[in-house]
């Protein structure tokens, strides 16, 4: 699989990374899906994803994974309030113990990237959570430090000095961040991992959806009937549910500055798909611009945001 640099890490990652959120979510069978995990780094994925506020998913890396520390580049967050550590939300004291807590669940020395979870640009520019990340990554604890999250904030820590990675979203139906974000990290050489790559399966009948699948895949169902584009439209001969993925994951790693996109699965097989289809290459330019008109068509006034 084509490994790309995360930025100024210097770390080498594939560029389909692979998402621990459906594991815990989705009370996958433990045993089951970390056969599969196995699997994909055998076949070359080299980057699991994962969070403190993912129920269980550090324990499943330290039970299941931990023995394989070197075959992975390993991503983490935190930040939000956690169950068992006093302290509030995006507090010195949440990330410093969140941090210490994610090593010893995932049975490991370090964390390769931390990413602050999400919080808005006011907590971002005030600084604590920050500054305890900063100082875990100078106690070692973590080696790169970076924030997930969308539109202003991320254009904000992308040029930070001491942000190295963003975790953003991008993809047919969530484009904001491309004239946002892309341009900064390019500018500052920032690593990106783009989540949600195939817009939470938005072709779908939102009934198809579950659980808190659904509420996510609400809001871009919406945009991409507003869109109204089609695979026809694109170009593609074939069942939209089909070739849908294949057109949205390569959207999204053709976007000059992405480095990888994060999909979670439970299910072997789509995770197959999705090697494939990252296997495909970037999508003709012609594509790209045709779902990037239909985008702002849509939304001739930039008020569709990225999707924290």
């Amino acid at each position: 699989m084509e490994k790309r640099r995360l930025g100024k890490t210097g770390l080498d990652v594939s560029v389909l990374g692979f998402g621990c959120a459906p594991i815990a979510y989705l009370k996958a069978d433990q045993p089951s899906a970390a056969a599969m995990v196995e699997s994909l780094l055998d076949q070359g994925i080299n980057l699991l994803d994962t969070a403190t506020s993912y129920p269980g998913s550090h324990e499943f890396i330290g039970q299941y994974l931990s023995t394989r520390r070197h075959d992975y580049v390993l991503v983490s967050k935190c930040g939000q309030k956690v169950a068992g550590i006093d302290a509030p939300a995006w507090s010195a004291q949440v990330v410093a113990a969140s941090v210490d807590l994610a090593l010893e669940q995932m049975k490991i020395d370090s964390i390769d990237v931390m990413l602050l979870h999400s919080c808005d640009l006011e907590t971002l520019k005030k600084g604590e959570a920050l500054d305890a990340l900063i100082r875990a990554k100078q106690a070692g604890k973590i080696r790169h430090v970076g924030y997930s999250g969308d539109n202003q904030a991320a254009a904000w820590a992308a040029a930070h000095p001491e942000i190295d990675v963003i975790e953003t979203s991008i993809n047919i139906v969530d484009q904001n961040n491309i004239e946002t974000v892309l341009p900064v990290v390019r500018e500052h050489d920032v690593g990106v991992i783009v989540k949600r790559p195939i817009a939470n399966a938005c072709w779908k009948d939102l009934n198809e959806q579950k659980g808190l699948y659904r509420t996510y895949a609400a809001n871009y169902t919406d945009r991409l009937a507003k869109m109204g584009i089609t695979p026809t439209d694109l170009g593609f001969d074939a069942e939209p549910s089909e070739v849908w993925p294949m057109i949205a994951l390569r959207f999204t790693l053709s976007q000059p500055g992405v480095t990888t996109a994060i999909v979670g699965t439970t299910n072997i097989e789509n995770a197959r798909k999705n090697m494939s289809y990252a296997s495909q290459g970037p999508l003709p330019e012609a594509i790209i611009a045709r779902l990037r008109n239909a985008f702002k068509k849509a939304d001739p006034n930039g008020e569709w945001q990225g999707l924290t």
